[in-house]
Formats: structure tokens, sequence, C-alpha cells
């Protein structure tokens, strides 16, 4: 052994020992060449010297032990001293081991002088560090701490275990850590504790909280190097805390969740008897312990190495059954647990299992879990998109239909990635196209009809599409076959939507281009009415967003901009065709203005909306391509679909692709059909010879189908169109010819038809030999039952079907495209319906086959409904009555088919609404599918008419009248009833019989004044009930136009009416009774009765009824209907009880109504239900709205009023309103008139009702020689005072829609008016005769005013009474 060191640390020793008050300096000096001296000293081998060995060391290094004692160095102040004195103690530990080398009393502060040290080994930039490290090295090697335990240094073992914990750190070298660890398990190896284990615990959980990441290593560390000493502490504190939480004295009894998973996680056999524990907890009736192990097992399910399943597989059940806990807050919990555990599962029988709880959820009754569902499955699905189920995302997909707008939402925006990543896949090649993924365009398509929120409206979902559908990089391309994939998905909704979408965004583009080019002119020369123009098209473009007054408010903004940049870049927009090119510059433009800029965001969004980022021409090459290249049927047809959606928008993008388009025109394949249809939209913006696509154009029309011929004609008339004549002429002579050669008779029909629309006079040189043929030949051909079908689906024979066609061709003859109808009549067509309707066949002694019957009589109403666009005036009330009718058709397909297309042109307002009164006759049906069915189009009827309405009224549209509102309807449904032969007899005073046959009625009144329909305003519904008793009570004044006979018949279904609305709606007061009440004078007269009529009077008399009478049909009508009705109508907003319909099989027999017995409706519902529940209105009387002047077109009485009326103390201000503004405008248009009475107006419980009989009497006090003479109020219009003091205001008659007006017109029909109150027997004929010689043509006047139906104009049924 080397002495010097020996004798070098005797004489530093000796020389600290000589000092009494040594300075720091030579403290410094001293201890630094002693630390050093000591180090190089090592422990004697073990030889049989040892022991002289170390007795020759103490004696060296006693003095210096003795030194540092004497000065007291283990406590000195000093930094850089007390480092010294800690290394050379450490060494002299080391060097003496393992016998202590200082006595017990001195070791505690030695002890403090080590821990000092450590505490110092976070600062590793310190000059210091590497000899703390030495310090903690020597510490370690010599077990230093096992002495701390035998001197009972308990606690300062406890604060090197915090000491430890709070100076590690994850920058420290590995060595130093092995040296804390072997320290800390030395002691735990020797002595553990609770209050170490709860040192260890603590830190284990403290990470990313109060200590650096490397505590909790460390503490895991320990955990596992250590498990078996520290397993009874930390599995009884546990235990402890699942058993009785709040007797455990720790506060790491807050946290036993979070250490068992950090415990589990480093030494998972440890827990093999506490895991099990958690089970109670998922079944505890406490709420946020259940949250908290469901998340706990959670996170251990989602270790994917310890397999917690498998060897807690009860634990794993009862976590799945957390997934339909009672708690919502649980459910959530255990959703949010899901996506973790899938990952780490990722298959077999726990991810299966995983899913289908997952897909329980989405269908949880609260609204949270089913968004939490909807967003974990979807980002399961993005995890592993190639093996996820499919089927899941299509539930998923499902909830863009959710009655909640936040689920849609949330759905909408988490299935946009799930598809952006399917795209993505199928782009680069691990996936190919799957319906399932395909399907979430389709649905969220379909959220354009969601009309419950403004963010799912077009304005948005054009943005969702052209931004959110595709991933920004995927070329136009794989684009396209996705749209031709969705596309063989689509249904018409679909199709339908995404045509609104792009018509909307065309609109704002042909829009956008209209300003720009304005406002260059504007530049040039600014007027008034170029600022008008302007503003015009700001009022236009403002629809197509959000929020269209904020959009007009920021395009404002925008014109007054200087900058023309921004509009050069706008207008580049709209002229780039491409997806790429539009999209390179909306960027530039966007980067060009800068995202400070104040209007960035309405700039962002308009740029969006000009380009063409939807579709472009790219898409169209592409298709075409496609078509060209596939030879797989569905995707042909699905190409064809999509792109005669694109053409029908954008036909310019055809322009450059004719050749190509011609080629596969001539091909003769299955599109053949669209292909004809894309050519007729995209004819007149493509350039191409017509000489190329004639002669197959022309074959069409002679050789291919009704379908094909329709749009090949159309397309001949976009081509060249309709300036040559000579074409149309042409072809029309081939097609006779073809007619009478009978060669494909019904596609030469369907072109004929369709040629008379485009060219009327081409169609007109031919038209004696057309007619000649139908009746000659078709019209008279007879079937018989055995005759074949070429159609095996449909019921009628081929010469049915011969006549139905050509009563088409016939039809559209009177309905040109554009211009007039020219020389052609419309009686005889009328004529012909008529008979179709009552018999099914059009010529006297020509019969058709029984089978058929119904189906001719269905194409004849249908045709009435097409005519009624144009020539409603012509049709007669006999028409019109044998023609909603159908709707009681016996036969339930040519019912329902009838329904439908009545419903479907009534919802696009091209028919008048007077045809609505077939859904309430159709309701009265005893299949209870198509009872349903007409109810709810009744409900749409109402709620989209009175809409409608109240905006012409509030906006102040001319023309605009109460006979725009739904309920004005039962003015002609009476009427209708009034002629049915299944009318009660006379005398009949069986209640049922007549409940039974007035049952149309009552579904009538009560969804007019069914509340669910106006959103519960009760006062409209008061308002609403008002308007029909004032109409019932103005029927009661009339008598039969058609025929005088029926007049008694509406006397009582006018009184049963005034009892069914004061049943469903008990209205207070009748100071808002409309002034004035319009009638149809094609239906309605004046009642006059004179004193010599005996004749009428005895009519009446016989027919009359009492009161008690009509209230007991009421009773019955509503205690058997009252309660299906309303659940039927307010089905989807219930908030009622169901009522139980038991149907009764009820043939209602027209032909023997004396014979007839009808059997009573088995109907169960309180009359409190019923009550609760008729409370809906879909009339229309708007409460912001006054009475317009008088129509100088109509013939008006005015009703009955009190001349003072009283307002009511509890009526609303509204009201009061509304009541003013009715006075006013009464007052405007009589201004000498005085008012009528009113009859007083009092509940139906105490209201008197007098009978018809009373009614006659009354009457006999009017007589002819009560007429004053007539007194001039506007042109055409005159005032009759009667003695009584009641009103006839009177106007004559008006044609002018009909033609042009002339004075001499004018002349003939103030001549008329002397005629006005002589008894009209109106038949059929006669009254299409009125029409004959007098009228010309309807013109575009009648074709711009289609929404004008018979009620709200007052040419629509000429000479109105108003009452």
């Amino acid at each position: 052994m080397d002495e010097s060191p020996l004798q070098l640390v005797s004489e530093i020793g000796d020389h600290l020992g000589r000092r009494a008050r040594p300075n720091k300096d030579f403290l410094v000096k001293s201890l630094r060449q002693a630390a050093n001296a000591l180090s190089q000293i090592e422990q004697p081998l073990e030889t049989f010297q040892k022991t002289e060995a170390i007795k020759k060391l103490e004696a060296a290094i006693n003095p210096l032990r003795k030194s540092i004692l004497k000065h007291g160095l283990i406590k000195h102040t000093d930094k850089e001293v007390k480092l010294l004195v800690a290394i050379c103690v450490s060494e002299v530990f080391r060097v003496l081991a393992p016998e202590p080398p200082f006595e017990d009393k001195y070791l505690r502060d030695i002890f403090i002088l080590f821990l000092n040290m450590f505490k110092e080994l976070s600062d590793t930039a310190s000059p210091h560090f590497l000899r703390r490290v030495k310090v903690l090295e020597t510490v370690a090697r010599c077990k230093c701490c096992v002495i701390m335990l035998d001197v009972d240094c308990h606690d300062l073992v406890l604060e090197m275990f915090n000491i430890f914990f709070s100076s590690v750190r994850e920058h420290h070298q590995r060595s130093l850590i092995d040296e804390i660890l072997s320290i800390m398990k030395l002691v735990l190896n020797e002595e553990a504790s609770q209050a170490l284990s709860d040192v260890i615990l603590l830190n284990l959980i403290k990470e990313g909280k109060a200590a650096p990441p490397a505590a909790s290593q460390l503490a895991a560390s320990v955990i596992q190097t250590c498990e078996e000493k520290l397993e009874p502490f930390v599995c009884g504190f546990l235990t402890s805390c699942f058993l009785d939480r709040d007797a455990v004295d720790s506060e790491l009894k807050e946290f036993y969740h979070e250490i068992l998973f950090k415990v589990f996680q480093c030494a998972p056999h440890m827990l093999l008897g506490v895991i099990p524990n958690l089970t109670q907890e998922l079944l505890t009736d406490q709420v946020d312990v259940r949250i908290k192990a469901v998340k706990l097992i959670g996170k251990l399910l989602a270790l994917p190495e310890h397999h917690v399943v498998q060897k807690y597989h009860n634990l794993f059940v009862e976590f799945k059954n957390r997934f339909s806990d009672k708690s919502a807050e649980v459910r959530l919990s255990a959703l949010q647990c899901a996506k973790a555990c899938y990952i780490a599962n990722p298959s077999g029988n726990v991810s299966r299992e995983i899913l289908t709880a997952l897909e329980g959820r989405l269908l949880d009754f609260d609204d949270r879990v089913r968004t939490q569902a909807a967003v974990v499955a979807c980002d399961l699905a993005r995890t592993n998109l190639r093996f996820f189920p499919p089927e899941l995302i299509s539930k998923v997909a499902e909830r863009l239909r959710d009655k909640k707008i936040s689920v849609r939402k949330k759905a909408l925006e988490k299935l946009m990635e799930v598809y952006r990543e399917y795209c993505i896949m199928c782009s680069e090649g691990p996936m190919t196209a799957s319906d399932h993924f395909e399907q979430i365009p389709c649905k969220v398509l379909m959220l354009s009809y969601d009309k419950d929120c403004k963010d799912f409206r077009p304005q948005n979902m054009e943005l969702v599409i052209a931004e959110d559908l595709f991933p920004v990089f995927l070329p136009v391309e794989e684009r396209t076959r996705h749209w031709i994939h969705l596309f063989s998905l689509f249904t018409s909704s679909h199709v339908k939507a995404l045509i609104s979408i792009l018509s909307q965004k065309r609109r704002l583009q042909t829009e956008m281009q209209i300003y720009l080019a304005q406002r260059k002119k504007e530049k040039e020369s600014s007027s008034e009415e170029m600022e008008r123009r302007i503003k015009t098209s700001f009022v236009k473009m403002s629809a197509s967003f959000p929020d269209p007054l904020k959009a007009e408010e920021c395009f404002h903004k925008l014109n007054q901009m200087k900058d023309s940049k921004t509009f050069n870049a706008l207008e580049q927009l709209l002229d780039d065709r491409t997806i790429k090119s539009a999209q390179q510059n909306r960027d530039k433009f966007l980067k060009m203005i800068g995202d400070k800029h104040p209007h960035f965001e309405f700039l962002q969004l308009l740029s969006s909306k000009c380009s063409f980022n939807i579709f472009s021409s790219e898409h169209v090459q592409y298709i075409l391509d496609h078509i060209s290249s596939s030879g797989f049927e569905q995707h042909l047809k699905a190409s064809a679909k999509l792109l005669l959606a694109i053409i029908s928008v954008y036909p310019s993008f055809m322009r450059g692709l004719e050749e190509q388009f011609q080629l596969l025109l001539e091909e003769n394949n299955s599109i053949n059909d669209t292909l004809v249809e894309v050519l007729a939209k995209a004819g007149p913006h493509i350039k191409a010879k017509f000489s190329e696509f004639y002669p197959l154009l022309e074959r069409i029309c002679l050789k291919g189908t009704r379908f094909q011929s329709k749009h090949a004609v159309s397309a001949i008339a976009a081509l060249f169109g309709s300036s040559d004549e000579f074409i149309f002429s042409k072809l029309c002579k081939e097609l006779v010819d073809s007619l009478y050669s009978g060669l494909n008779t019904p596609t030469v029909l369907q072109s004929l038809g369709c040629i008379a629309q485009h060219s009327v006079s081409a169609f007109e040189a031919q038209n004696q030999e057309i007619r000649s043929y139908i009746f000659g030949r078709i019209f008279q051909a007879e079937s018989s039952e055995d005759e074949p079908s070429a159609d095996e689906t449909s019921d009628c024979c081929d010469s049915c079907k011969l006549k139905i066609y050509a009563l088409k061709a016939l039809v559209k003859s009177f309905l040109p495209h554009r211009g007039s109808h020219g020389k052609l009549h419309i009686n005889e067509l009328l004529d012909t319906l008529s008979k179709l309707l009552q018999t099914g066949y059009a010529i006297d002694g020509i019969t058709s086959c029984e089978n058929d019957k119904p189906h001719i009589k269905l194409a004849a109403a249908k045709s009435v409904l097409q005519l009624s666009r144009r020539w409603d005036l012509h049709i007669s009330p006999e028409i019109f009555r044998f023609t909603v009718s159908m709707a009681k058709e016996p036969c339930p397909l040519v019912k329902r088919l009838f329904l439908d297309k009545m419903h479907k042109l009534l919802k696009e307002h091209a028919i008048p609404s007077r045809y609505a009164c077939a859904y309430a006759l159709a309701a009265s049906d005893h299949c209870k599918d198509l009872q349903d069915a007409s109810l709810k189009n009744i409900e749409e009827f109402i709620k989209d008419y009175s809409r409608k309405a109240q905006i012409r009224q509030t906006s102040g549209v001319q023309g605009s009248s109460l006979m725009d509102y739904p309920a004005y309807i039962v003015v002609f449904l009476i009427h209708v009833l009034a002629h049915d032969a299944g009318f009660p007899p006379d005398g009949c005073q069986d209640e049922q019989v007549y409940a039974q046959f007035c049952s149309p009625l009552f579904w009538a009144l009560q969804a007019l004044v069914n509340a669910n329909v106006v959103n519960g305003d009760t006062e409209l519904i008061n308002e609403a009930a008002l308007y029909l008793l004032s109409i019932f009570r103005a029927i009661k004044k009339t008598e039969d136009a058609v025929d005088a006979h029926q007049t008694p018949k509406l006397l009582i279904l006018a009184e049963i009416g005034i009892s069914i609305v004061n049943e469903l709606n008990h209205v207070i007061s009748s100071s808002l009774a409309p002034k004035q009440i319009s009638l149809p004078s094609s239906l309605y007269r004046i009642s006059v009765v004179k004193k010599c009529d005996k004749t009428s009077l005895k009519c009446l008399t016989k027919f009359s009824v009492d009161e008690s009478f009509v209230k007991r049909v009421v009773h019955i009508l509503k205690s058997q209907i009252s309660g299906p009705a309303t659940t039927t109508l307010s089905k989807r907003r219930r908030k009622v009880q169901e009522v139980t319909i038991q149907s009764s099989d009820v043939e209602h027999n027209t032909s023997n109504p004396a014979s007839q017995k009808i059997a009573s409706l088995s109907l169960t519902g309180t009359r409190e239900k019923q009550k609760a529940a008729a409370k809906e209105i879909g009339l229309g009387y708007t409460r912001k709205r006054a009475l317009s002047p008088i129509d100088s077109e109509s013939m008006v009485l005015q009703n009955e009023h009190p001349a003072t009326v009283m307002h009511r103390d509890d009526a609303s201000k509204s009201s009061k309103s509304v009541l003013e503004k009715k006075q006013r405008s009464s007052s405007r248009a009589s201004a000498t008139t005085k008012l009528s009475q009113l009859e007083s107006h009092v509940s139906s419980a105490d209201r008197i009702i007098p009978s018809l009989k009373e009614n006659a009497e009354t009457s006999k006090s009017i007589t002819a020689s009560n007429y004053p003479r007539a007194e001039l109020k506007e042109p055409h219009s005159l005032r009759i005072s009667y003695d009584s003091g009641d009103l006839l205001c009177l106007d004559s008659e008006s044609h002018e829609n009909m033609s042009d007006s002339s004075l001499l017109e004018k002349e003939t029909l103030l001549t008329e008016v002397s005629n006005t109150f002589h008894p009209i027997h109106c038949s059929q004929r006669k009254t299409s005769s009125a029409f004959r010689d007098g009228a010309a043509e309807p013109t575009k006047c009648l074709a711009s005013m289609e929404n004008g139906r018979f009620s709200q104009r007052a040419i629509s049924f000429p000479d109105f009474f108003k009452f």
C-alpha cells in the first residue's frame, strides 16, 4: 500500500488539529488535499495482515477525523466546506468500512450532511455536481443507509426518499439513478414501512403535476425492484380504499384509482387480488365512483401486453354493461374508454364486443351519448379503415337524421373526416369502393331537406360538398369515380337535393356576372336605374348565403371598394371552368387580399361560391371517357345520370365535347334515353351541325321509346331553335304518315304531342288528320276482357293504353311551351274528358272492359289537372266535381295514383288549390294507409299554402286575398258533397248516415283548425275559425248556381260546418271576422226566393233540419273521427295520447242512396283527448293584413256585421291591430256604404241555429221590387242597397286575362250586370259555351298566374260573390 497518501492525510489532520480557529481558505485547501489523498487509499485486501492494515489506516485517519469533529466542520455553514467535509467523511466511511468510523452520537449529523449533498443533485450545471455524485456513489457502495436504520434515523431515511424523488432528473446518467435505486432498494429490503410505501406511491402519481417525470419513473422502478416487500403495504392500502375509503387515513385515498393503474403498469402481479374489487365499484349506487371505475378499467384494457380481458373476464363483462348504465355520465365515460380498448384489441371477440356496445349507444335517448358514440365510431374507423365494419359506419350515418341538431352537426363533421380518409385510401390502392362508405355523401345530401336547422340549408350544404367532401389534393378523375358510384346509389331525392344546391350556386354565378357587367357600365354612365338593378342583384345573390341580411350588407360595402383587382379576380374565377385552375386562382385571390382585410371572411365565402369547385368541364370529360370504356351496366347508367345532372345546371360544360358525345349517342346502348335528354339540355349551348344530330333524333321520334321521343323533340327544338318551323312541319307530316300506317303508335303519339308544345303551327297544319285518327280509330276501338296486355305489370290492355296515349297527345296540344294555342278549341276536348270521367269511354256506343275504365278515368282526371294550369276558366263545375271524385274511385291503385299526381302538382303550386278538397274525400276511405297518407297530405298542403299566402299578404302582392288561404277549399268541398249521389235522401233523420256522409267535411275542418300546423298559434286558430264561419254563413245566403234544387243540401252542409267549427274551436268573439267573403259565381249565386215561389219554399222546408239534429251529427263525427284524425295529423309532433283505431269495412254505395245502409265506425277515444288535439289550422288568415279593396273584377256581397264593434278585454294587441286595419280597409273600399248587421255570435252551447225552413220564411221579404237602381262604384262595379240595410256589391265578370281587353268587351261586360240575379241552371255545355265565342286563348298572362287557381284570381271563376 502506498504510504504517502496516508502520511499526507495524517499530516493534514495534525495541522487542522493544531489550529484553534482555522479560516475558510485554510479549511478548503486542507480538506481538498485530504479528499484527494483519501480517494487514493484503498481498503485492505482480505488477507491475514488485514487487521494490522486497518489499524494503520485508523491511526493515519484519526487526526483528520478528530479535527473535523473538533472544529464542528460537519455543521459548517459554507457550502464548499460542507461539500469537502462530506467527501472526506464519505471516503473515511469507504476506507474503514464496514465499521462506522464515527461514534453513534455523530452519525445523525453526518447523515444530515449527506442528505444536504443529495438535495443539490438536481443542479447538474453546478461545478460541484460531479463531487456530489461521488458522495452519492460512496454512500451507496458503503451501504451507509443501513447504518441509518441501525441508529434509528427512520425520519432521515424517509427524508432521503423524498430528496431522491425531488432531485432526480430525466437527463441524469443512468449510473446515478442506479445508485439512488440501490440505496432505496437496500432500505426497503432491510425495513419496508407504510410511510416509505406512501412516499413511493405519491411520487408514482405525481407525473405532470408537482414532480418531474423522472420521479414517477424512479417510483415505478422501486416498485418493480421491491415488489415483494411493498406488496403488503400497497395492496393493503388499495383494499382499504375499495372497502371503506372514508376510513383510510391518508391523502392518497383520493388517488387510489390512479395508483392502482400505475402500479399495474409496473407490477401487475402485485394486484391480482385487488383488481377484482373494481367489479363492486361498477355496481355501486354512487355515480362518481362508477365513473372513476369505468375510466380506470378502460385504461387497464388499453394495455395490450397485460391481457386484462383474459385475466379478468368478469370485470370486462361488467365493464361492457356500463355502456347501458342508467346514468348518462357513466355511459359517456364508457364510450370515451372504447377507443383505447379497441385499439389495444383490434381483432377478435374483444373488439367485436366493444363495437357492439358502441353501436347500441348510437340510439341512446341522451343526445350527448349519441354524439359521443358517433365521434368514437368515426375515430375508430379512421384508425383501421380497411378492417373496420362498414355496417357500423352506415349506422353512424343514420345519426345525420337525429332529432337533435347538435348530434347531426357532430356526425356530419366526423363522417366527412371518415369519407375523406376513405377517398385517400381508394386513391392510393389499399381499398376499393364500398357502398357503405359511399352512403355517407348520400345521407349528407339529404340534410338539405332539414328545415329545423339553418346550417343544413342548401346555402351551407354547398360549402360542405365543395370543400369538405373530398381531400383538397384528390384528382378530378378520382372525384368523378366517386360521383359515379354515388349516382349508382342515389334516389330521386338525392338527385333533387344535389340539383338544388348546384342550381343555387349557378344562380349566384350568373347574377355575379350580371353585377360585374353592370358595375362596368355604372362607371361609364351612372343612373338611378343602374343603382336599382345593382341593388336587386345584391338581394338575389344574398339569398345564396347562410345569412342573407349580412351578405347583402357586405355586398354594398364591396360595391364601394375602388380596388379593381378584387373584381377582376372574381371575374376570372367565374371564367375558370376547371377545378385545379379555379383553386389556384382562388388561393391567389385570398393571398392578395390577406386575412387582415375587413371583409376577408365574406370574400372567402364569395370566392368559394363563384368557383367551379363542385363540378367542372373536366368532370364531363371523364364521364364521357368512362362511358366509352365501361362495360358494367350499373356504372353506365350511373354515369349517364351524373352527366344529366351536371348538364342540367351547367349545359355549357358540353362545349368542345360534341364529337365524342355524338359517337356515344349513335351507339345503341341502354343509356340512350338519358343521353337524348342530355342533348336536349345542352342543345342551345353546344356548337354542332344540326345535320349531324337530326337523322338520329328523327329516327328516335319514329322508332324509339316514348321517353326517348319526348326528349328527342326537345333536343330538335334546342338545336335549331323556334325560328325554323320547316323542320317540325316536315317531321310532323312524317309522324302522321307513320301514325296512319300503325307503326309504333305509342311513340308517334308522344312525338306529336311534344311537337304541339314546341311548334303550334306545325301541329295545327296536321291537326285535322291527327284528331280524325284519334277519334276515328283509337277512341272507337273496343276492348274486351280477354285482350292481352303487352306489359304484364299493367292492369289495362293495349287498346286502353293507346287511348290514354292519344288523350295525352291531345292535352299537350293545348299546353304549348311558348305563345298561344293557336286556333284550337278546348270545348271539344273538355266534352271528351267529361264523358271519360263519367263513363270511361269517349264515344257513345263504344264500350271498354271493366278493367280499363278506372285507368281511362284516371288519365282523364290527370288531363284535367294538367289543363287547369292554363285552362282553368273553361273547366266547368261538373268536370271539376268528376275529377276530384276520383279520390273515391273503388280501385285502390287508381285512387292512389290520382292522389299522388295531384299532390305533386299542388306541391309545385302548378294547379288551383281547390283540387285539394280531394284529400278530404280520400281521408274518408276505409283503407287505413290511404287515409293516413291523405291526412298527411292535407297537413302539408295547409302548412305550405298558409305560409305562401301569408307572404303574399304581408308583402302587399297585388291581387292577394283571403281566397289564397287553404281554408277556402271548403267552398268547393261543400258544393261537391251537395252534388254527390250519396247524399242522404229526403227526410232522412238518421244521424249515423249524415255523419258518415259528412266525414270529408269534418276531416277538412279538423285539419284546418289543428294548432300543430301553425305551431300552436291559438290567436291564428280563432281567426281561421271565424273565416270558416263567415264562409258557411255566406253559403247559407246563396243558392246553387249549377242546380237550384241542390240548394237545400248546401244549406244543410253549411249548418253542419258551422256546428263542427264551433265544436272544434270555441271562438269567443266575432269582431275579427272578415268583412267580405268571395264565392265563385259558377257555383253559387245570391239566394232570391220570391213570395210566389211556393215550389222553392216547399223544397227548403222538406230538407230542413233542426239544431238538435245537427248537434247529434257533429257529436257522432267528433266521437268517431276526431281521435284518429288528431293522432294521424300530428303523429310527428305528438302531444296527446295515442288513440286506437278499429277500422270498419264500409262500402260507400253512391248508386242507391235510398237503400244504402252505412255501418258506424268503431273508433275509440275520449272527448278530452279530442279537445286537446283539435287545435290545428292551416288556413291562413294573416293577422298583420288589412283587407284589400274590393276587386274590380269580382261580385261582392258584404257579410253581416254589427255596426259597433266591441273589443274583448282580454284580446291581444295584435288582434286589435288587425281589427283596426280591417275596419280602415273596409271604410276605404265602401266609403258610402253602411255596414250590415252581423248575426249575433255566441258559443256553441247557447247559439241558436235557425232552421232552413226559417231561412225560407225570412227570405220571402226579399222580392224583385226590393231592387233599387244601380249606383256605379268602379268600372264594371255595381252597388245595390236593400231595404234591410244589407249591402250587395256586385262586380261584373271579366275576361281580361283571356284576351286583350277592348272597349267593346268592357261594354259587353257592363251590360251583363243586369242578368246577374237571374237563376242559372248550368250544365257543363252551357258553362263552356260562355267562353267559346267571346274569349280568345289564354296567353302568357295565364301561364304566369298558374298559382292563381280558381279562387285567388277574380277571373278564375267569373262573377264572384263576396259576402
